[in-house]
């Protein structure tokens, strides 16, 4: 049964539950239960009693709980900045500074922190789409083309820096194979990853410009006051900038210190870790020493982040068991061997890219969709002679275009509620972007398989 067409299986159904139900965490979960189901014979204790022990066995790898906690944190970090007011106060601190005198400038302003603020997805997005929604509107410039700026570089900067929860992500998806350099060939996707560089350069270049192509030209985006996340008081914005700076700083750090001096080689899980715990650290006492919150209020908010961030770290949990599953029925080794026979080389990358795409589009989650793929893309690279990082950055450019372009996306819906805009607004006038940015990267994909 292992390394046979019956290993297809497993993904295959976790694939149609993902469709059927737009439920990743039913689908991971019930892909994780065939997987050790056939393992074991189709013998229903058996594959009961391996299920729960595979999900337990997450926590036994000291890396997946370092980024199991970087997860939760990163939750509290993100509501306890919302509710001090340390958001308000960094966006009072840009009008302040008047930097915005056009339209162009204005355009220019959320591309600009949404790349600069990678750490996280909803604090990025937040944090330019509400420093940025009057502005718009006194530039008479839509707001579904603010929802497409910050949409089209705070989600695929993150996986371009990975110096946050989702280079953790992949990072472990990748432990387990016996890599010397782990970190590298993470590094190493960064060039490849060609959707998400083009997603970025194709907003910068709709900012600088001004032209907009396809629908986003009779935008009449309906701004949205329902806002959630809307905090009224302000605070000093320090509050906000020198946490992300400091963890920014002690990840890289570590990474440093762990490798013995080479960033590559650093254990990127540990460093992520500490340094998460070291920012929360930080922003407590700033908070304490400006005396925005009282310590009740300060435990209060971060459990409350750290349940938000539950579901995602649910997923998390049951796609690093899903993967272990995989890998132990060999399925990642049946399709290599297939694909190697099969299908060309040249095709095996855009293949790979198409697949993420359609997945991640079709349950809104690139995570769960790098659970199932990078498992099958490595076994593929290693005895296809491909490069890893080549095919893993298919499965993440393809996991982030199909999130990107998803309408059930939690990243499209934070990006609509962020800038105010009608939310189908917002996937009908960035949609023809997404296309264009999947469609060039095939075709780079493709001439890069024709090259190697």
């Amino acid at each position: 049964m292992q390394d046979t067409p019956l290993s297809l299986l497993p993904p295959i159904v976790a694939i149609a539950i993902a469709i059927w139900r737009k439920n990743a965490m039913l689908a991971l979960l019930c892909g994780m239960v065939l997987c050790f189901f056939m393992a074991a014979n189709f013998q229903p204790v058996e594959s009961v009693t391996n299920s729960v022990l595979g999900l337990l066995n997450v926590f036994s790898s000291l890396s997946n709980l370092y980024i199991v906690s970087f997860s939760l944190l990163i939750g509290a970090l993100v509501t306890l900045m919302n509710q001090s007011g340390a958001v308000n106060g960094f966006i009072a601190l840009l009008a302040r500074l008047n930097l915005v005198k056009n339209s162009r400038q204005a355009a220019l302003l959320p591309t600009i922190v949404g790349t600069s603020i990678f750490t996280d997805t909803n604090l990025s997005m937040f944090t330019s789409g509400m420093a940025s929604q009057k502005l718009f509107d006194q530039h008479k410039l839509g707001r579904a083309r603010l929802a497409y700026l910050i949409d089209s570089t705070c989600a695929p900067i993150s996986i371009l820096f990975l110096i946050n929860g989702w280079g953790a992500y992949v990072l472990g998806l990748l432990d387990g194979y016996d890599f010397t350099d782990p970190v590298g060939i993470l590094i190493g996707t960064i060039g490849y990853n060609f959707y998400a560089i083009i997603a970025v350069m194709m907003a910068y270049y709709t900012a600088y410009s001004g032209k907009v192509y396809g629908p986003m030209k009779t935008d009449n985006s309906i701004i949205s006051s329902d806002n959630n996340h809307h905090v009224n008081h302000s605070a000093p914005a320090i509050i906000m900038w020198l946490p992300l700076l400091a963890l920014l700083v002690m990840t890289l750090s570590l990474l440093w210190f762990t490798g013995n001096g080479d960033l590559r080689r650093g254990s990127g899980s540990f460093s992520v870790f500490w340094a998460i715990v070291s920012a929360l650290i930080l922003l407590i006492c700033l908070i304490k020493a400006q005396r925005l919150m009282s310590f009740r209020e300060i435990c209060k908010h971060s459990f409350k982040g750290i349940k938000h961030m539950a579901p995602a770290v649910a997923i998390l949990v049951l796609s690093f068991a899903f993967g272990d599953a995989i890998k132990e029925l060999g399925t990642g080794i049946y399709v290599s061997q297939l694909l190697n026979v099969e299908v060309p080389q040249y095709f095996i990358a855009p293949i790979l890219f198409l697949a993420a795409a359609f997945m991640a589009f079709a349950t809104g989650t690139s995570w769960g969709t790098f659970a199932i793929l990078v498992p099958i893309a490595v076994p593929i690279a290693q005895q296809t002679g491909l490069p890893v990082e080549f095919l893993v950055a298919a499965v993440l450019g393809g996991g982030i275009f199909g999130d990107h372009a998803s309408p059930i996306s939690d990243t499209t819906v934070v990006a609509s509620i962020a800038s105010g805009c009608d939310h189908f607004e917002h996937v009908k006038t960035q949609l023809p972007y997404a296309l264009v940015g999947a469609a060039l990267t095939m075709l780079i994909y493709l001439l890069i398989g024709l090259s190697l």
